[in-house]
């Protein structure tokens, strides 16, 4: 064999591998890399949306927390406003309630008041007429005297 004739033969071989592999396998190969890229950046680019989303939802959830607090605040406010205003109203209405107590106690000590001098104004009465019927050493007789006890016991 001859060395040349054995060059001649391996360039030829290598000449047809680089238009084989540039025309079979060199095409897929780089679909295969530029579909990758693309998918990459676009892999890039979906995190860029992502980070500006997420900070947008930062933004978007402090502006929500700050709300909150601030609703917080006035339902907070209001709350008090409205316990005040109850234990005001609460206030009122035992101080009417005690009004109306001491009012009823008085009326009833006035009644009760009545009575007991009715009472001892008819005791009174009948220990006159006991005094007055010792005195005349007879008794008198408390039905026909009734107008008499009623006049002294009005006297007194």
């Amino acid at each position: 064999m001859n060395i040349n004739l054995t060059l001649i033969i391996q360039m030829i071989v290598f000449a047809l591998l680089v238009w084989v592999t540039m025309s079979r396998i060199w095409p897929p190969l780089m679909r295969a890399v530029e579909e990758r890229q693309r998918k990459i950046a676009q892999g890039l680019a979906a995190a860029d949306r992502g980070e500006q989303e997420l900070q947008q939802a930062r933004h978007g959830a402090e502006a929500i927390l700050r709300e909150a607090r601030e609703r917080a605040g006035q339902i907070i406010d209001q709350a008090q406003h409205r316990a005040n205003d109850i234990l005001e109203q609460a206030r009122v209405n035992a101080q009417q309630e005690g009004d109306r107590l001491v009012a009823s106690a008085r009326q009833q000590i006035g009644l009760e008041a009545a009575r007991a001098r009715e009472s001892l104004r008819r005791e009174i009465g009948e220990i006159a007429i006991a005094a007055a019927s010792k005195l005349l050493e007879r008794e008198i007789d408390t039905g026909t005297h009734q107008e008499l006890i009623s006049k002294l016991a009005a006297q007194i």
